[in-house]
């Protein structure tokens, strides 16, 4: 699989979210299982975060991923609120302790609060420093967010998490560009728009070119960017299969177009989207 550097370590293209897992006891074997057959398949890169299920995610991938922590790249992400100098720390030990490790790859602000930006990122440099956490990085910033961070020391930010997929592209106007000159990746949230985007239509056309599936080709156009990492959930076996299929398929010139003629890309500004 494709991979994508960041400033401390390689990443897959694509990984594997955990929104909702663990909060069913019914569910958690075979949300256990399509995990660790995702990791197998090389999606090493799993996402979850204190505010899944008030940390019930977070002990869910402490069982799950008993045994397999040196294989994958750990992400989490601490509320606004937690975000100061006194409680960030807190937090993050917290959510060590849950996923029962001793750091995390990559933790990020999960999205813009009242704790002043500068705050936030002094606290999270000193994690780094304490080798709590190996990377920081934001979610759900926009452009102007942005440039508020790197004006408030936020220089080392390694990752900016947002919703983008085929039928969300404002990012693509400013923040993509704005995120790729100053070396940020992108972590794509929802990349299939949490099993909404259409069955048919361009993407059903674009698949049948491809013998592949609409929600494969929806994947491939996210990681067609070549900045972009996208962390789709899959509960199951077959679902994470699929996905994994899905960074192996390259569209054509003609794929795209047929994209954006029912996807249009952005003409303007629009405010970054959030689920």
């Amino acid at each position: 699989m494709r991979t994508l550097t960041l400033r401390t370590a390689s990443i897959p293209v694509l990984g594997q979210g955990t929104w909702r897992m663990g909060e069913s006891s019914r569910d958690r074997r075979a949300e256990a299982e399509a995990l660790r057959a995702g990791i197998d398949l090389g999606m090493t890169l799993i996402d979850t975060a204190e505010m899944y299920g008030e940390g019930d995610t977070e002990s869910f991938l402490g069982e799950a991923l008993a045994g397999l922590r040196d294989r994958v790249f750990l992400v989490s992400k601490v509320y606004p609120h937690n975000a100061d100098r006194a409680r960030l720390p807190r937090a993050l030990a917290a959510s060590l302790r849950r996923l029962r490790t001793d750091h995390l790859d990559l933790y990020l602000l999960h999205w813009r609060g009242d704790v002043p930006l500068g705050e936030t990122v002094e606290a999270l440099e000193a994690q780094v420093r304490a080798g709590t956490i190996r990377a920081w990085g934001v979610s759900n910033f926009d452009a102007d967010d942005m440039e508020e961070l790197r004006q408030a020391g936020g220089g080392a930010c390694a990752v900016n998490q947002i919703l983008y997929n085929v039928t969300r592209r404002g990012p693509e106007f400013d923040l993509l560009p704005a995120l790729a000159a100053q070396g940020i990746a992108v972590m794509a949230y929802s990349p299939v728009e949490q099993g909404r985007l259409p069955r048919t239509g361009a993407l059903a056309a674009v698949a049948a070119r491809h013998g592949a599936t609409p929600y494969q080709v929806a994947l491939a156009f996210t990681l067609r960017h070549p900045d972009v990492v996208a962390i789709p959930k899959a509960a199951r076996l077959a679902h994470v299969q699929e996905n994994r299929r899905a960074a192996d398929l390259v569209l054509t010139a003609e794929d795209l177009a047929t994209l954006d003629a029912a996807f249009p890309p952005p003409r303007r500004k629009t405010p970054l989207a959030m689920l």
